[in-house]
């Protein structure tokens, strides 16, 4: 049985990133109430990440800093 975290995630609005039809990384993301959860588009029913604002907020930050290779 899954924990009430999980089982809102499984019902929230899931966005599918932007760069997701570019060769098969396919990634979406739904926004929360305590946090953000991704998860493999191609996989709904898979394993989901979790992300608290403050995290999420880093790995934007960095993102947009050019800190990861996005090709």
């Amino acid at each position: 049985m899954g924990t009430a975290k999980e089982s809102r995630s499984r019902r929230a609005a899931w966005f599918k990133a932007t760069f997701s039809d570019n060769g098969g990384g396919c990634v979406e993301v739904a926004l929360g109430e305590d946090g953000v959860a991704v998860r493999d588009s191609k996989d709904p029913e898979g394993p989901v990440l979790y992300f608290s604002d403050e995290e999420w907020g880093a790995f934007l930050a960095g993102v947009y800093a050019g800190e990861f290779d996005l090709r």
